[in-house]
This record gives C-alpha cells, sequence and structure tokens, in this order.
C-alpha cells in the first residue's frame, strides 16, 4: 500500500496474501547471494519476495547498505491499540527487523541468526497522522557468535517516535 490512502470501505477490511518463505529459503540453499546485503537487495528489488509478518504488519523495505537497513510503514486504524494510537509492537517489529537486517547486511547470506534480546524506547505515539515512519537500522558489532545494532524511528519530519538496541545470536549457516 505504501503511499496510498486507503478508501473508506477499505480502512476496516482487509485481505492479505504473501508467497511464504520457500522462494527465499530456496534463494539461500541455491547459493544464487554470497552476501546477506545481496539477498537483501534482492528482496528491495522485487526479486524476492518480502516475509509474511512485513504483509501482515504492511511495511516494506526501503534502503540497505553496508550495516544499514531502512524499512518504512504507514500507521493505520488496523495497527491501533484500543487507546488509539499504534500498538507498540509495531514499533518493536520495525526496529527488531531494520536492526537484524542491518546486522545481516554483514553476513554471508547463508547466515543464520536470532534475537537474543530487544529493547525499544518509545517517545512519540504513532497514529494514521504520523504519516510515513521510517526505521533506520545501524549495526555497531557483528562478531562470530554475537552482533549487535540499533536504530531509530522517525517522522518525515525527523522527529523521533522511539529508539531501540538488540544483540543477535549467530547461529551459523542455514542448513
Amino acid at each position: 500500500m505504501e503511499d496510498e490512502t486507503p478508501t473508506a470501505e477499505e480502512r476496516r477490511s482487509r485481505r492479505i496474501t504473501w508467497a511464504g518463505t520457500h522462494e527465499f529459503l530456496a534463494a539461500i540453499g541455491e547459493g544464487r547471494y554470497r552476501t546477506g546485503l545481496e539477498l537483501l537487495q534482492a528482496m528491495l528489488d522485487g526479486e524476492l519476495p518480502k516475509p509474511p509478518i512485513a504483509e501482515l504488519l504492511d511495511y516494506w523495505p526501503a534502503e540497505f547498505g553496508d550495516g544499514r537497513a531502512v524499512f518504512e510503514c504507514i500507521p493505520r486504524e488496523y495497527h491501533y491499540n484500543p487507546l488509539g494510537v499504534a500498538h507498540g509492537g509495531l514499533a518493536a517489529t520495525l526496529a527488531d527487523t531494520a536492526m537484524a537486517c542491518a546486522i545481516h547486511t554483514r553476513l554471508p547470506a547463508t547466515s543464520r541468526y536470532t534475537t537474543l534480546e530487544l529493547k525499544v524506547n518509545y517517545v512519540r505515539p504513532m497514529t494514521e497522522a504520523t504519516g510515513k515512519v521510517r526505521c533506520i537500522g545501524l549495526a555497531i558489532h557483528v562478531g562470530k557468535r554475537t552482533a549487535t545494532a540499533d536504530c531509530r524511528l522517525e517522522d518525515a519530519d525527523g522527529n523521533l517516535l522511539a529508539h531501540g538496541t538488540t544483540t543477535c545470536l549467530i547461529l551459523g549457516p542455514s542448513p
């Protein structure tokens, strides 16, 4: 949906489809991409599908670089908690995704890793009025067994909405 404003009918109705993870995992297993950066760039270029969670929460990759990953999202009513603002889980998911992908840009494409620790500080609420949100993840340290990263979630004017840190455990190559 990126920048499209939903119609009144679409505001309270969603149909979600996704490609699944088989194509992404097959690309890794076939060795089509050497580095994590190449693999993620293929997703950005549309050669590989977004993961199902990105379809479900309606966020998308915006850019990848060495130790850097940016994801974007427009908060919608379907992200809201009962208090009328986007649930903190949306910011946490964007943060987890951007930071992990920033780390993956510095790993082989076949690397597997998992989040060991995630910390998010919420500074401002997100609503539909916020508009497009960018989450910029930056790798801080990528070692043999652990990696760390931080991130900033900002609105279009660069106002800080949330920031976070992560530690990931590097598990080794995909089976």
